[in-house]
Order: structure tokens, then C-alpha cells, then sequence
């Protein structure tokens, strides 16, 4: 009996089924090569590409780093070298404004005592002398007295040794001797003694002047003793 075939329909044969089957895969792969670069080397290039850029990015932001690194050392030097200079400079200008004060201190000091010198003359070692200097030193500290009041006055006292003492008198019986030119006790030459002469009671001159001191004081000048006082 023949087989009949149904209008519509046709009938695949296995070989027919295997041709589709294969087709379908050939196409499938065809698909997926096309999704697939054909060169492995060449992908691999893409994809390290990025790398090698942002290596290079990052090297030129350190070098430009580092610029700026050294830039601000290099300033940072000249800074501190400048500091360092002012302050040498100053330094030694304080040293030359010192060492002038110091100079010019010397030299008015030194003109100083030149005037000194020069307005105090010179007196001789002995009574002529003692009297001269006390009366030059009473007439700036305006104590009244002359030369033949002085000299009157020591030659009673002491016949003009400065060394002489009393041990005799009351005040030495007091413990109190009299002492020196004119014959002044302690407590009278240490009350009216007068400053820029020695602290000496046989100082000549020192005893000369606080017992004219005295005198002034109690009887208005030397000039005026004429007996102990």
C-alpha cells in the first residue's frame, strides 16, 4: 500500500535534519567569532594601553613634584642665607656703634682729666705747699681763711710737723689726743672733714682744711683763732 502526504506538510529526511543541525552551529560559531577579537596580541595591547598612559601621567606629576620641591628649597636657602647676613650685619654694627661709644667715652674722659689737670696746679711736699693746696681746695668749697692766718695758727699748734701729737691735754686724757698740723681730735676732724681730701687726721693737707672748717664754723674763719681752740 503507498504512502500519502498531507497537503502542507513535507517530510524531513535524517539527512536533512543533520544539514540544519549544522548549519545552525556553523552559525552560532560564526556569531561568537565576531564577538571575539581576532588577534589575542592585539586586545592585549588595548587593554595595557591605559597602563602605560597613566604611568606616564603619574611621572610627569612627580617631576613637576619634585620641581616644585626643590624650588621651594632653593627659596627656602636664599631666605635663610639672607637672615643670616642681616643678622651679621647687624651684629657688627652693634660691635662699631659699641666700640665708638667706647672711644668717644675714652677720649671726653680723657679730656676731662686733662681740664682737671690743668686748672690743679701742681704743690710742693712741705708747709708752703700744704697751705697753698688747702686753700685752694677751701676756696671752691667756700671756706673762709689766708695764708697768714693758716700759717700763724700751724706754728703754734705744731711748729709745722705734720706728725705732731698731744698726749698731755685733757682730750688725750679722754683717749682723744689731738693730732696733726693744727692739732684736731677726732670727732671735730671727722664731723668737718671734707670730701675729695684724704680720711687722715696727719694728712697735711686733709687736717688743714677740716680745722679751717671748724674754725669757720665756730669762730668765722681760721683767720680769727689766735689761741688753742
Amino acid at each position: 500500500m503507498s504512502a500519502s502526504r498531507t497537503p502542507g506538510h513535507s517530510r524531513l529526511t535524517k539527512a536533512h535534519k543533520l544539514s540544519i543541525a549544522g548549519v545552525a552551529t556553523l552559525s552560532a560559531a560564526a556569531v561568537a567569532f565576531s564577538l571575539v577579537p581576532a588577534n589575542t596580541a592585539e586586545a592585549e595591547t588595548v587593554t595595557a594601553a591605559p597602563v602605560a598612559w597613566t604611568q606616564v601621567v603619574n611621572g610627569a606629576q612627580t617631576k613637576a613634584l619634585h620641581g616644585h620641591l626643590s624650588a621651594q628649597q632653593v627659596i627656602a636657602d636664599a631666605n635663610a642665607k639672607a637672615a643670616a647676613a642681616k643678622a651679621k650685619a647687624k651684629a657688627d654694627a652693634d660691635a662699631k656703634a659699641k666700640a665708638a661709644a667706647a672711644a668717644k667715652k675714652a677720649r671726653e674722659d680723657k679730656a676731662a682729666a686733662s681740664r682737671s689737670a690743668a686748672r690743679t696746679p701742681a704743690f710742693a711736699n712741705n708747709l708752703d705747699g700744704w697751705i697753698k693746696e688747702a686753700l685752694f681746695i677751701m676756696k671752691k668749697e667756700g671756706i673762709p681763711g689766708t695764708y697768714a692766718g693758716i700759717h700763724k695758727n700751724v706754728m703754734r699748734e705744731s711748729s709745722g710737723n705734720p706728725m705732731a701729737i698731744n698726749n698731755w691735754d685733757i682730750n688725750a686724757q679722754n683717749g682723744i689726743p689731738s693730732k696733726g698740723l693744727l692739732q684736731v681730735i677726732y670727732p671735730t676732724f671727722k664731723a668737718y672733714h671734707v670730701k675729695g681730701t684724704k680720711f687722715d687726721q696727719y694728712d697735711p693737707v686733709a687736717n688743714i682744711v677740716a680745722a679751717c672748717n671748724y674754725a669757720a664754723d665756730r669762730y668765722g674763719s681760721m683767720d680769727n683763732v689766735n689761741s688753742a681752740y
